[in-house]
């Protein structure tokens, strides 16, 4: 008894379901119309429209060619099957099933297998598209110049070639079992395989069919043992922990790989053969197919574990030695360390020199303000509107001022749309008025006043410095201040800019009148959106009718978005990895931020594989810094300096590493002009360019281990080393991080501005090295000052230990932690000098009141082992007095003072009586701390300051009627300095008192 047929669709649902399959099309295509459409617009305005017409291209070409090809596949092996149906099929319950479903397949096959085959198709296109980037390097890629130790082929064929063929070997072994698959249901249906009836079990035809997609499938295996050989070289050693092929895989799986890739082309003919031209059955087929399967496991698993187990294991040092020499050479050579300069620091003089009193290449440079902490500093003091902000951190750049190059802290003064008012938070506001911020504020690195606040030498926002703790001029002029494109700006702060008239309706800056200062860009960037298409396209894209309805966008507006300079530049750029760590600078004239990008691959033949995130993850991250994103890559160049204009958005790709074939092989893509070339980068930019923090964590984190270049030595790894924890909380277990100097090394002519880290050896405390990354001659250069065995020195953690719980210094700085504040402590600097170690922690104090901002009041100072020569000194030139008298001291065989300010009294002995002047002015000292101690546990900091000043005064005048009056050394007239920290604790003099 026949079925009765499906019951079909009213006319009103299928139409309906027409509707809604339309409109569900019409805004998909609409959303991908607009969001094509204000890209195209973006990226003409930025002129790198060759970045999106080539990604754009090659995504539809992947798209397109993957997906009908795919399509074509499933397509014909499915109508294949259908032309090779039998005619006449046995009666028997199951075909009598099946003919129900013939019945409905069969009026409209075509249809269905379209349909099919175009579900297929979509999504191997879908999944092809995002395989651009591989294509583009596929495409364009060149030659390394360099070969792999095993088969000597260019290291180009594993960047560029083998993942592209890897991909497409995959997507042929899915278009092969899904087109077998699709084929056996067909054939079943139809007849050509049965279960059940007299016969055969499947005819000829239906034979030859799936035994050939069968014998193809075995190919591609072939083929895929073949690129498993080179592959090997990419996998993860496990007899010598390392990445590349060790001695099993060379000696056990590369022959085996080889041996089964000759028996799948065997199985693949036997597969033909036995199947269609001989006995035509599938027994011998199946035997040969079982034969492959054995054979992987025997001789492509087993065989390799016995060779590992029983005769590498019981030697592996001899055995891995050779392979882990191609490792260190691979990983040095792939990560930029072959070229790392390695010296011998003895470290040996443990007793501070007087030379540290007279020296000018490193105590006068050394940086005393932190910029994570002096950020909420600058953010108070220079902020003037609530809605200004500098970030959690600052950044640390050099500039040359009255002929002398130091460095400076930096920051910019930009608007933070979340610190708006409810009444400035309006849609008129937040994108018409408010839309930028103002001046790059600097600050000399190693100089503080007015009771530990920077110095502020550029970024006013008046025509003339009016604060008595700032210079009275710029010391670094910007002929454009204004910030529109910055790093707190997220992807939703756009702006609309341009007026019609002469009317300012942009705030700018406050007056010194008390007044408000107002603005019209003039700037070239932004998108022209003064027509009512460019308005309606933008309010769909933004999803805001104000672009439409509002005055505020008139004839003349530009709209500005994508403000954020990291993003900014991924968009020109997507092939490059950006550093976490944006910085500002000033060059003639202009606010730049320079970004540093990377270009990167994960198939560098035996180089050691990391997670960016990881490796680049410390104490700073998402301070301030971007978290790069989770990527396995065993080979990177900083091979790109990026800037972006802060007034008008224009990004400038440079290329700093012009020898890079993975940077050559990305501009050719794109047309050979999108990144500019060396020659081209201004020399004043150049000026600004600094080791980039993240390279610079990657390669130190890997000098840990391959600083040794021994095979022996490195597999044993008792020589290898650990990066610190944050010496003032180790145990959070987040890492220490580099910090930027001006210094001069050892073995260096002159002093350079440079990226400096301590590492101690693995599971101690003790010093091991200092890592350095610096640029000389515009090249990059990585040293490394290793210290010997067993040194005495201590390493950071360590040496803020010793320094902290010294007994003086720890009692003062209990005094600095009561009335309400809290002690926070610095960067804590190592600096090599004199054949010893000097270690600097600036010590900042922070009261607990509102709106209170980190002030530095003193200065920790250590040398040698870190623990017998420790001062808490008010400033660095008193601290550098008191370690020179220490090793004085040391010299003649004296103990050393007690540390911390507190000079030495002798014990037993009455102080002398004052009288006259001397007895006034030790009064006015007494009063003057007692108001520095009044005001500092109120958190006053304007009171704060002047008490210092006062202070100051007071002292100089005892000082001086001291002098006057001759009297024998006594002990100071005040009981305790540092319960009153000085005006500067600086190297240098206030320039304001």
């Amino acid at each position: 008894m026949r079925s009765s047929p499906l019951p079909r669709m009213s006319r009103r649902g299928r139409v309906t379901i027409g509707v809604l399959i339309g409109v569900f099309v019409f805004f998909t295509l609409l959303g991908w119309g607009v969001n094509a459409w204000t890209d195209w617009l973006w990226f003409d305005e930025v002129r790198y429209t060759q970045v999106f017409t080539g990604v754009l291209a090659t995504r539809l070409l992947l798209f397109l060619v993957i997906g009908l090809g795919m399509a074509a596949i499933i397509a014909g092996n499915l109508w294949l099957a259908y032309r090779l149906r039998p005619q006449l099929r046995p009666h028997s319950a199951e075909q009598a099933t099946l003919e129900r479903y013939r019945m409905l397949l069969s009026p409209r096959l075509g249809t269905w297998i379209a349909l099919a085959a175009a579900v297929i198709g979509l999504f191997a296109g879908l999944s092809a598209q995002s395989r651009w980037s591989q294509w583009l390097l596929f495409r364009n890629g060149g030659s390394f110049g360099v070969k792999d130790p095993e088969f000597g082929i260019d290291v180009g064929f594993y960047v560029f070639q083998l993942p592209f063929w890897r991909y497409l070997l995959g997507v042929g072994f899915t278009a092969v079992v899904l087109a077998l698959l699709g084929a056996l249901a067909v054939h079943y249906i139809f007849g050509g395989v049965r279960l059940q009836g007299v016969g055969d079990r499947m005819t000829n035809a239906a034979r030859a069919h799936l035994s050939s997609l069968v014998a193809v499938f075995v190919v591609l295996k072939a083929i895929a043992y073949v690129l498993d050989q080179r592959a090997m070289l990419l996998e993860y050693n496990e007899g010598a922990k390392l990445y590349g092929a060790g001695y099993a895989d060379i000696n056990a799986l590369l022959p085996a790989k080889e041996i089964l890739a000759w028996i799948a082309v065997v199985v693949a003919i036997a597969i033909i053969v036995f199947s269609n031209a001989w006995m035509r059955n599938l027994v011998w087929p199946g035997i040969a197919l079982a034969l492959l399967g054995v054979s992987a496991v025997a001789i492509g698993g087993i065989y390799p574990w016995a060779v590992q187990t029983f005769e590498v294991k019981p030697s592996a040092r001899d055995k891995e030695a050779p392979y882990i020499e191609r490792s260190i050479e691979a990983t040095r050579a792939a990560f930029g360390l072959t070229g790392t300069k390695s010296t011998g620091y003895a470290a040996s003089n443990l007793v501070p020199p007087a030379s540290l009193a007279t020296d000018t290449s490193v105590v006068q440079n050394v940086r005393l303000l932190d910029p994570q902490l002096v950020s909420e500093t600058y953010t108070q003091l220079q902020q003037v509107r609530g809605f200004y902000d500098f970030g959690p951190k600052l950044d640390i750049d050099r500039y040359a001022t009255a002929g002398k190059t130091s460095d400076y802290v930096v920051g910019v003064r930009e608007i933070n749309y979340g610190e708006l008012t409810d009444q400035q938070s309006n849609w008129i506001n937040r994108h018409t008025v408010y839309t930028h911020g103002y001046g790059l504020v600097a600050a000399p690195a190693n100089q503080v006043v007015c009771g530990g606040q920077p110095y502020f030498v550029s970024g006013f926002l008046g025509e003339k410095a009016q604060e008595a703790c700032s210079s009275q001029t710029e010391q670094i002029p910007a002929q454009q201040p204004r910030i529109y494109y910055g790093e707190r700006m997220e992807s939703d702060d756009y702006a609309i800019v341009g007026q019609t008239g002469d009317r300012n309706v942009e705030f700018d800056k406050p007056t010194s009148t008390g007044g408000e200062q107002y603005y019209t860009y003039t700037g070239a960037g932004g998108v022209e959106i003064g027509s009512f298409t460019r308005r309606l396209l933008y309010a769909i894209k933004q999803q805001e009718s104000n672009f439409l309805l509002s005055e505020a966008v008139n004839d003349d507006s530009k709209l500005l978005y994508v403000r954020n300079p990291r993003d900014r530049v991924e968009k020109v750029a997507p092939f490059l990895t950006l550093d976490g760590d944006p910085y500002p600078a000033v060059v003639n004239g202009r606010v730049l931020w320079i970004i540093d990008g990377y270009t990167t691959a994960a198939t560098y033949p035996y180089a050691e594989r990391v997670n960016l995130q990881a490796e680049t993850a410390d104490e700073l991250t998402g301070r301030g810094t971007f978290q790069l994103a989770r990527e396995n890559v065993n080979y990177i160049r900083n091979s790109v300096k990026a800037t972006v204009d802060a007034y008008d958005g224009t990004v400038k790709l440079y290329a700093f590493d012009d020898t890079d074939p993975v940077l050559k092989a990305w501009n050719k893509a794109f047309g050979g002009e999108l990144v500019l070339p060396k020659g081209d980068i201004p020399a004043e930019l150049a000026e600004h360019f600094r080791y980039p923090a993240d390279l610079f964590k990657v390669q130190r984190n890997l000098l840990t281990k391959f600083h040794v270049t021994d095979p022996g030595d490195f597999y044993s790894g008792q020589d290898f080393w650990q990066v610190p924890n944050v010496p003032d909380a180790p145990d959070s277990g987040q890492k220490q991080p580099p910090y930027y100097l001006f210094t001069q090394f050892p073995g260096q002519e002159s002093p350079r501005f440079q990226l400096t880290a301590a590492v101690t050896p693995n599971g101690r405390q003790n010093l091991a090295a200092l890592v350095s990354g610096s640029y000389v001659d515009g090249r990059p250069q990585l040293e490394v000052l290793e210290l010997p065995d067993q040194t005495r020195i201590s390493g950071p953690t360590q040496v803020h230990q010793q320094m902290t719980n010294n007994g003086d210094i720890r009692q003062q700085l209990n005094l600095l932690s009561s009335n309400q504040a809290q002690v926070q402590y610095g960067n804590l600097l190592s600096l090599p000098f004199a054949d010893g170690m000097l270690y600097v922690e600036p010590v900042y104090v922070k009261s607990s009141n509102q709106d209170a901002y980190p002030l530095l009041q003193k200065v920790l100072l250590s040398y040698g082992d870190g623990g017998s020569y420790v001062v808490l000194a008010n400033n660095l030139s008193d601290g550098i007095k008191q370690l020179v008298e220490q090793g004085k001291r040391a010299a003649t065989g004296n103990p050393p003072p007690s540390t911390g300010d507190k000079p030495p009294t002798t014990g037993g002995t009455s102080p002398p009586v004052l009288t006259g002047e001397l007895a006034e002015a030790a009064g006015k000292v007494q009063s003057a701390i007692a108001e520095v101690k009044a005001a500092q546990a109120s958190g006053d900091f304007e009171r704060y300051g002047r008490a210092l000043k006062a202070l100051d005064e007071a002292m100089a005048a005892f000082q001086e009627a001291q002098a006057a009056a001759n009297p024998s050394p006594g002990p100071s007239p005040s009981g305790s300095p540092s319960a009153s920290p000085p005006a500067s604790p600086s190297s240098s003099p206030s320039p304001n008192g």
